[in-house]
């Protein structure tokens, strides 16, 4: 099983830890009141964030995923990201 842990760092700036197994990882994610409102459509950034990780982990390890990076990042590497997860969080 899978644990996601969002806390807020100060500003834009999320700490989101995952841990598998005996092993977890950190990460650093910048996420801004507009990209908040483009990606989550009004959702919390928790929530947001949590499912941004769930769909990273579909696709990649935890390991493979980049230790500080801007949300929107992950459409560059991922360009269905967009219109997935809207869909995930239930934003408006």
């Amino acid at each position: 099983m899978i644990d996601i842990d969002v806390s807020a760092i100060g500003g834009d700036e999320y700490l989101v830890e995952v841990r598998e197994g005996g092993s977890s990882t950190r990460h650093t994610v910048t996420l801004d009141r507009a990209a908040l409102e483009r990606f989550g459509g009004g959702v919390p950034a928790e929530r947001l964030l949590e499912e941004s990780f769930r769909f990273l982990l579909e696709r990649e390890p935890k390991e493979s995923i980049l230790r500080r990076f801007e949300i929107s990042v992950i459409g560059r590497y991922f360009p269905e990201f967009e219109s997935e997860i809207r869909g995930r969080v239930g934003g408006s």
